[in-house]
């Protein structure tokens, strides 16, 4: 058994490449193989949110506060609340952030293919984020 204390992890800044606007990942797992699950809690400021990507093997979201949106492309810009439960295929092309006025904060759950959760893409355009 491993206990992972709150006061030994750290939040960091979401990088750049990967978020547009104020992001804060605080990292909750991170499986040693034979496991291969990763997980972390995201916290996205008014505005903010990722940039287009996948998953290898997929990923759930869990809404734990605040307002926000996600899409998969081709579909709509969709409103998600505390409580909701997203799932993307393996493969899926999408993104997710906070709504323009509120902030959001979700658990991402992946798992690992090879070693690699996520395959980041280019950012999400004003345009395509206002498209709601």
């Amino acid at each position: 058994m491993k206990i992972n204390r709150l006061e030994q992890r750290s939040s960091n800044t979401g990088p750049a490449d990967w978020f547009s606007g104020e992001v804060r990942m605080e990292p909750l797992i991170q499986a040693q193989a034979p496991a291969r699950v990763a997980a972390a809690s995201v916290t996205f400021q008014p505005g903010a949110r990722t940039a287009w990507h996948t998953h290898p093997l997929g990923q759930t979201l869990i809404v734990t506060a605040g307002v926000g949106r996600v899409q998969r492309e081709g579909g709509p810009v969709e409103e998600i609340r505390a409580g909701d439960v997203i799932w993307f295929e393996p493969g899926e092309r999408h993104w997710h952030g906070a709504s323009p006025n509120l902030a959001m904060t979700h658990i991402a759950i992946q798992e690992a293919l090879d070693g690699k959760t996520v395959d980041w893409l280019e950012h999400v355009s004003d345009a395509e984020y206002a498209s709601h």
